[in-house]
């Protein structure tokens, strides 16, 4: 009954920027903590941000100081804004949610994942 949709990856070269957004729509009765995870090719799946519904946020180290996870509750999105990409950073990134729906209670949901390249 909900779906999530990334946008907002492609091609950066190294010290560029990129902001994703993720957007939930459906039945959504409340959205509880939403994440941002990265996968590389050969790599377990990674968490990178996370925030609350009150807006608090926690972020993976490498990442600290770069990346800023927000979010508008009103249209039921996340956000992430890369800054200072590194190769490193090159991934599929998710977006996670947990979601409760008019019908049934809270779920865990994914996007299909946007790429983000990062590469001179």
């Amino acid at each position: 009954q909900v779906q999530l949709v990334e946008s907002g990856g492609g091609l950066v070269q190294p010290g560029g920027s990129l902001r994703l957004s993720c957007a939930a729509s459906g039945s959504i009765s409340s959205v509880n903590v939403m994440d941002w995870y990265r996968q590389a090719p050969g790599r377990e799946r990674e968490l990178v941000a996370t925030i609350t519904s009150g807006g608090s946020t926690n972020y993976v180290d490498s990442v600290k100081g770069r990346f800023t996870i927000s979010r508008d509750n009103a249209k039921n999105t996340v956000y992430l804004q890369m800054n200072s990409l590194k190769p490193e950073d090159t991934a599929v990134y998710y977006c996670h949610a947990k979601i409760a729906t008019f019908f049934s209670p809270t779920y865990d949901y994914w996007g299909r994942g946007t790429q983000v390249t990062v590469s001179s």
